[in-house]
């Protein structure tokens, strides 16, 4: 069997607000493989997005151990965790988080650019993903020239274009139309079936979740496995 891409072991979370501590996350385990699909629902405030971020190394786990790619994110400092989230791990939120003074192209090529690529192999990768995503017509276009679901796109073949081991997926159609948000679903099963990139899904969306490989439930900050029939 081939080595977790990412691997959460006894994952806890507490923030402290003053002189109450409210523990989000409770020993949340979870091994992500290649080309798996993973997909974690929950309420709102269920601290999905948190469990996200820690498992991207954006946040830290007030205990327990984050392994991505094999690499234990502990003790790393910012300058470490960040050249490994570059390697290792893609991104895609609900809003898009595109730098509007860049155009489609220019925003795909950034995460290859801070690797070191060189600007025309950049260019000519981010033109290939582009091109996956059905954006081959839109590469001069800033985000304020595109609508939802091509931004969205665009997210997404930014989160790709660095060929990741792994996506992590925050609500990625919660702020489309139905029509686009269904679009966009095809597009990421197409990208699952034809690549090794495992992908972790946080969603509201059941229906969405059911098609994922399996399906875990986030609630009082336990993680558990569940049956897709019963969502």
């Amino acid at each position: 069997m081939s080595s977790p891409v990412l691997e959460c072991q006894s994952v806890h979370k507490v923030y402290v607000q003053g002189k109450e501590s409210i523990e989000v996350l409770r020993g949340v385990n979870i091994s992500l493989y290649p080309e798996q699909t993973v997909a974690i629902v929950g309420a709102s405030g269920s601290g999905k997005s948190t469990l996200l971020n820690i498992m991207g190394a954006l946040d830290h786990p007030s205990s327990g151990s984050i392994r991505i790619s094999g690499q234990d994110v502990h003790g790393m400092d910012e300058k470490a965790k960040a050249k490994l989230r570059n390697a290792h791990v893609g991104f895609v939120y609900q809003f898009h988080h595109l730098l509007p003074e860049f155009n489609a192209l220019e925003n795909v090529c950034m995460p290859l650019l801070l690797r070191g690529v060189a600007v025309k192999e950049a260019k000519k990768e981010a033109e290939y993903w582009l091109e996956r995503v059905g954006l081959s017509h839109r590469l001069k276009h800033r985000p304020g020239q595109l609508s939802g679901g091509e931004r969205q796109r665009v997210a997404i073949a930014r989160a790709l274009s660095p060929r990741p081991s792994c996506v992590l997926m925050d609500e990625p159609t919660g702020n489309l139309d139905p029509d686009t948000a269904d679009s966009v679903q095809a597009l990421l099963w197409d990208l699952v079936r034809q690549n090794q990139t495992a992908f972790v899904l946080v969603t509201h969306d059941y229906g969405l979740a059911a098609r994922m490989d399996e399906q875990y439930s986030l609630k009082e900050g336990v993680l558990a496995k569940v049956d897709r029939n019963s969502l």
